[in-house]
């Protein structure tokens, strides 16, 4: 596993979560949006087994709908519950907190060793 894969895999639940703050997404879809997002790497491999965690514990719900008409086969829609919308507060603190330090020390003469 990458140094990139490792630091993101704790990251990854509060950017889904965060995208699915104003409104609900599919899996698919969501692999789209972290790739706009710069996250090129992540692969949708990566992000179904954690939709299926996210939703075990509460954080998110999902519902299959039909694709409209377009002959696509339905989707599984995914939205933020109380439970995950409390998780994503609390990852925003968190991160907050932690980008503030990894900041500092990356910026100070501190993090550096001669």
């Amino acid at each position: 596993m990458t140094t990139q894969s490792q630091m993101l895999k704790g990251i990854l639940e509060g950017c889904i979560l965060s995208l699915m703050k104003d409104r609900e997404v599919y899996g698919y879809e969501l692999s789209t949006l972290l790739a706009a997002s710069g996250l090129t790497f992540v692969s949708e491999g990566s992000i179904y087994p954690l939709l299926l965690r996210m939703q075990k514990d509460q954080l998110i719900s999902g519902t299959m709908r039909s694709d409209g008409g377009t002959g696509g086969p339905p989707r599984k829609y995914y939205t933020l519950t109380d439970k995950g919308r409390a998780a994503l507060a609390q990852f925003h603190e968190h991160w907050e907190t932690l980008r503030s330090s990894v900041d500092h020390i990356l910026s100070s003469q501190g993090g550096t060793t001669s």
